[in-house]
């Protein structure tokens, strides 16, 4: 099972622009918060608030922002709760979409998906329906400036990693789900630096999109889902063809 597509090396260089960091920082925020509530404010005995802060240094949020979210999380200064939420549905030619949310206000956000998917040519799907062409793995990318592949894949089989790809600009880890926080703990315990540390939900198989008007339309609607600021991460089972991925990528 791959843990990288062309797809998803697409969706990375079009998040990477500055109109949109507000909306990052506001998701990675998000994640520090709920890890805080969920297992104290202490990173260094809770490893999905570790794994947290990691990826959103990455990403470059502030440190006070990232302190500040920790104190609301922990209880130490005012601050939302947010409760985690997946939503199933179906894109242009039963592309299957799963959609990880925090929100506050289920009702508001569940009807906003669903408005989402009813613009963009997709369905809302009850519960059960997708998730079962999922499966749940650790994922680790770490920058391939300066650290070669036996490095990476020595360090990281060795603390457990199933896999270790080329995924362009990054190094990508899989790991068993039970093993992320494990995996990336030893990594940096090598200095090795991730970018980002997540459990992911990786399609079992593929639909491969041959036509460039179907792709369009399939991002089209991912990227309304993801305009939602209560949607985390919109994960999907197409993968584009290599014609489609050059022409997309040309534009």
């Amino acid at each position: 099972m791959a843990g990288h597509s062309k797809w998803s090396n697409i969706k990375r260089k079009k998040a990477v622009v500055d109109a949109k960091r507000g909306k990052v920082f506001t998701k990675l925020i998000k994640e520090i918060m709920v890890a805080a509530r969920m297992g104290g404010g202490d990173p260094e005995s809770n490893p999905r608030l570790r794994s947290a802060i990691q990826t959103s240094r990455g990403s470059n949020l502030p440190n006070d922002k990232i302190e500040r979210a920790i104190q609301r999380g922990a209880g130490e200064l005012e601050g939302v709760n947010y409760e985690e939420v997946t939503y199933e549905g179906y894109g242009p030619e039963g592309v299957a979409l799963l959609v990880d949310a925090l929100t506050d206000n289920v009702n508001r956000t569940v009807a906003e998906v669903r408005s989402s998917f009813n613009k963009r040519d997709g369905k809302m799907g009850a519960p059960g329906s997708v998730g079962y062409l999922f499966d749940e793995k650790g994922q680790i990318r770490l920058p391939k400036s300066g650290v070669d592949y036996e490095t990476i894949f020595e360090a990281a089989v060795e603390a457990g990693a199933e896999e270790v790809e080329d995924a362009e600009d990054d190094w990508l880890i899989t790991t068993a789900r039970e093993d992320l926080y494990l995996v990336g703990g030893a990594l940096e315990d090598a200095g090795l630096t991730a970018s980002e540390v997540q459990l992911a939900k990786l399609p079992q198989t593929t639909v491969d999109i041959t036509d460039l008007a179907t792709a369009k339309k399939i991002m089209a609607l991912i990227e309304h889902l993801e305009d939602n600021e209560d949607v985390q991460t919109v994960w999907t089972n197409f993968d584009l063809s290599d014609e489609v991925a050059a022409s997309l990528e040309a534009e």
